[in-house]
């Protein structure tokens, strides 16, 4: 590391150890909010989704539910009833999910990490450093499905990259299901020394549409804003014995790693070790990291002349990877979503679609009073000649101020090419409160954000602001972004540098009383999005008008939307969209049409069928997006996704393809069958990825991986269309968790 890097790293930790002396350490005014005390259990818990110990029957309970949707305070359909057991080292939840037409329960999936919300579904929410700002989300299905994410965005969204070690089980009868779910507390950070968490438990029955909540059954609050949540009471000192998790894998493959080529083999043994600091601070280290379990990227079309931006998928950045998402409305550090981000983890170990081997990573993320810390520093090896032997870093801190506000830096060092003197900082402030008007959301935040690099002239910078009023009626908000032409951190992603970006979004969902053209409305989504991009002199680049006249959701679940969208783009270079097609610099203005439809997720064959038509720069462009599912059983899922753009301008013709189909066999919650098959014209390569994924145990899985690659030959008129062998890997990696 240079000797300036380590002088900062010595700072930042110095910063680490000393929180502000105005930290708070729990969120205030409480008063109000209900309240669940917990149970003890006596003797042995079976987590097998039947509620029959006799330790369920003697505990506290939330009684029923509060209905948002459709009737917001009516009585839900089916009573819901919560418990809550806790051992010296578990938290158990106990849920009862009464349905009256219990035959036709909406569920479908039993993968890991599967969808739910278009499903029956128990979700619970956890706040367990009683900020009011961060979370656990679990979810469980009727089939026992595990779904698990990060609380994200100051509640507004949620990581679902994030896995953690839990149990669940459900049963299902003639009057409903159950459900049991056991969550180790060695799997969860918490504040140390509290007696109460946050806690929210919410229900969905997919075929009436129908979502019921404990705690804040309101329609302007999102059950992820945990300031609004209830409480967990009595809960114990839980035993977290050494918090030390020591998890070997070890990975074999053979293939061909290209055409022609002989078979080649490979025996790795990587290590991944955490240790709790306190209960509340968690630290990593990881060894010759292997990531080749990991799903492949879906492949898409790109008609614009700026980057896409693909999410992480890699275990080792997305444990606390919230502790390092900056700034409100930009994104997060997981990538999965923004245009500007000063610190996007798959700029480590990955580049130019090639990966690059992880040696060794350390990294400490939690929370000390109401100061959010995270560190991360990594050591990636060599690619053939390219120079990415290098160490690179990030630094987050985060201060808690008033209820529910933050303050925040973020510092990193280092780049993926070894390009010298490669540093980010930046400053986020975010004023939020979910009492605006007595119960309304509102936000306010800015930031700013510089980069250098002994390359790079001067200093380029970054700056924006976001004001946003999210509810249920009214959602509004307006976004200012300036971003320096320079302004390209090394281990960040910006999509349009050289830009100013102002944006108008407005967004009416009411809910008709009566018909609409003999039509039963359940809700209207009316939208009115506005974006206008400049140079930094102010003059236009890119405007886009979207309006949505029609936005249907009718009560079956069905949806219909029409669209018009005013749109322009000032070229000052050519600009290639396509394949030999290359639009001339000038000024163009048109407008373009969209008719969608969609069929509810309720239904055993589901869909969504998109048609996108109108003017085109000097042209015209029709795109057809449709994605289905049909769903036969829980045993079996098949998945279908194709685009299809139809470009005629007077530069030329061009017909861009991608097909995907997804066939799932699920076995059960814990063993799966998973194969994607991808195909596109750009690259004219056809692309199978299949896993398989059991889960012996609740700390041990075992990955069978199968990638295949044929690649179309260039095509002759007149002449069969001919494949050839691209690539292919077998991979096998086992991984087994010791916890003490």
């Amino acid at each position: 590391m240079r000797p300036r890097a380590r002088g900062a790293f010595v700072l930042f930790v110095g910063l680490l150890s000393s929180p502000p002396a105005f930290a708070q350490d729990v969120i205030s005014g409480v008063a109000g909010r209900p309240s669940l005390r917990v149970g003890t259990a006596s003797g042995t818990i079976a987590i097998d989704g039947r509620l029959d110990e006799a330790a369920w029957s003697q505990v506290d309970s939330i009684a029923n539910l509060t209905q948002i949707e459709p009737v917001e305070g009516r009585a839900p359909t089916g009573r819901t009833v919560v418990r809550v057991l806790v051992t010296g080292d578990a938290i158990v939840f106990g849920i009862r999910a009464d349905d009256p037409d219990a035959a036709h329960i909406t569920s479908f999936s039993r993968n890991r990490d599967a969808s739910l919300t278009s499903e029956d579904h128990i979700r619970l929410v956890l706040d367990t450093y009683m900020d009011g700002r961060s979370g656990y989300v679990f979810i469980v299905n009727p089939y026992g499905a595990r779904y698990d994410a990060l609380v994200a965005n100051q509640g507004e969204g949620e990581n679902a990259q994030w896995d953690a070690i839990w149990e669940a089980a459900t049963h299902r009868d003639g009057a409903g299901w159950s459900a049991e779910i056991l969550i180790p507390t060695k799997s969860l950070l918490f504040k140390r020394g509290l007696t109460e968490w946050g806690f929210n438990v919410e229900r969905r029955i997919q075929r009436l549409l129908e979502t019921s909540r404990w705690a804040s059954p309101d329609r302007d609050v999102k059950i992820n804003v945990t300031s609004r949540a209830g409480l967990l009471s009595e809960l114990p000192a839980f035993d977290l014995g050494m918090g030390l998790s020591v998890r070997p894998s070890m990975t074999s493959s053979v293939g061909h790693p290209g055409p022609n080529t002989s078979a080649s083999s490979d025996f790795a043994a990587s290590l991944d070790v955490t240790k709790r600091l306190g209960s509340n601070t968690l630290g990593s280290l990881t060894i010759n990291t292997d990531f080749g379990e990991t799903e492949v990227d879906t492949r898409r079309t790109n008609l614009t002349r700026f980057p896409l931006l693909f999410p992480e998928k890699r275990t080792f950045f997305l444990e606390g990877s919230d502790i390092f998402d900056f700034g409100l409305g930009l994104g997060s550090s997981s990538g999965s979503s923004g245009d500007v981000i000063p610190f996007f983890s798959r700029r480590i170990g990955l580049l130019g679609g090639r990966e690059v081997p992880l040696d060794a990573g350390v990294k400490i993320a939690g929370r000390e009073g109401s100061t959010n810390f995270g560190a991360l520093v990594v050591r990636t090896g060599n690619v053939d000649t390219l120079p990415t032997e290098n160490a690179m870093g990030v630094f987050r801190l985060k201060q808690n101020v008033l209820q529910e506000s933050s303050v925040g830096v973020i510092a990193t060092l280092g780049d993926p090419l070894g390009r010298a003197g490669s540093w980010t900082a930046g400053t986020d402030l975010t004023y939020q409160t979910s009492r605006f008007q007595g119960n309304r959301n509102f936000l306010v935040g800015v930031w700013g954000l510089a980069t250098g690099r002994e390359d790079l002239p001067g200093t380029p910078h970054a700056f924006g602001a976001k004001i946003d009023y999210p509810n249920d009626l009214w959602d509004v908000a307006a976004t200012y972004k300036r971003v320096d032409s320079l302004f390209n951190p090394s281990l960040g992603f910006v999509q349009r540098p050289g830009s100013q970006l102002l944006t108008l979004n407005i967004t009416n969902t009411p809910r008709p009383k009566r018909p609409i053209l003999g039509l039963r409305v359940r809700q209207m989504t009316n939208e009115w999005f506005n974006t206008l991009a400049t140079d930094l002199n102010g003059r236009w680049e890119s405007y886009r008008i979207f309006l949505a006249p029609v936005n249907w959701r009718l009560e079956s679940g069905d949806r219909y939307e029409i669209n018009v969208v005013p749109t322009g783009e000032r070229l000052v270079q050519p600009f290639e969209i396509a394949d030999g097609v290359v639009i001339a610099p000038g000024s163009y203005h048109w407008n373009r049409y969209r008719l969608e439809a969609q069929l509810a997720s309720k239904r055993r064959f589901s869909g969504q069928f998109t048609w996108w038509f109108g003017d085109f720069y000097s042209g015209t462009l029709d795109e057809f997006i449709a994605t289905a599912a049909w769903k036969p059983s829980a045993l079996f899922i098949m998945e279908f996704n194709a685009t299809r753009n139809v470009g005629r301008l007077a530069e030329g013709d061009f017909t861009q393809q991608v097909l995907g189909t997804r066939v799932r066999l699920n076995v059960s919650p814990d063993l799966q069958f998973n194969s994607y098959m991808q195909y596109d014209n750009t690259t004219d390569s056809f692309g199978t990825n299949t896993r398989v994924r059991w889960t012996f145990s609740p700390l041990g899985e075992l990955f069978v991986v199968y990638n295949h690659n044929i690649r179309e030959l260039t095509q002759t008129p007149g002449v069969p269309r001919e494949w050839r062998f691209d690539s292919n890997q077998l991979l096998v990696k086992l991984q087994y968790a010791w916890r003490y």
